[in-house]
């Protein structure tokens, strides 16, 4: 399956055009990465199947805002993102309501380790501008690496791999990678 999505825009055109086929077969292709998504933003195994379903329901309310041929994966994780932001304030409220700002705070934080935004901006600074760029304008921005690609006047898969090294040499500066041996941090090229 493209990772870019553009196999998943007849599917989701016929979705759109009312096909329930093409729906299970969306889902089907996307379910395990949304619950993955989920997972890896502190969700537990029910708490990210239920975002995922929550996710699926949004898809379905907003089908028509869709608009070919664009790439499906980055709308399908924008709408995820949502949903998240939505559960998390949900959360928040709740925890607050039922015992004080410590367990509101508790209910909605990530399962990652805390990263200063001071440790960030400086592993940032040290990463070589052209990766700096691309990873910031994918992960804070939300561009798609195709129109990373275009700003650049480079390919899509130079984009992606600008993106991949900024986020190794990020994860080895914040101590986050743990298939990185501490011995050659140093050492990789980031």
């Amino acid at each position: 399956m493209d990772r870019d999505g553009d196999d998943l825009v007849p599917l989701l055109k016929a979705y759109q055009a009312g096909e329930l086929a093409a729906f299970e077969r969306l889902y089907a292709a996307l379910a395990g990465e949304l619950q993955r998504y989920f997972q890896a933003q502190g969700a537990t195994g029910a708490a990210a199947q239920d975002l995922a379903q929550d996710t699926f329901l949004e898809i379905h309310r907003s089908r028509h805002t869709y608009l070919p041929p664009l790439p499906v994966r980055p709308w399908v994780f924008g709408i995820a993102r949502h949903v998240l932001g939505r559960h998390r304030r949900a959360a928040w409220r709740r925890a607050r309501h039922e015992g004080g700002a410590e367990s509101a705070a508790a209910a909605v934080a990530p399962a990652t380790p805390a990263i200063e935004t001071r440790d960030l901006a400086d592993a940032l600074a040290r990463l070589p501008a052209s990766r700096r760029e691309a990873w910031v304008l994918h992960h804070v921005h939300g561009l798609s690496f195709q129109q990373i690609a275009e700003r650049f006047r480079i390919g899509v898969g130079a984009a992606k791999l600008r993106s991949s090294r900024a986020m190794r040499a990020l994860r080895a500066a914040l101590g986050a990678d743990p298939e990185i041996d501490p011995e050659r941090r140093g050492t990789r090229d980031g």
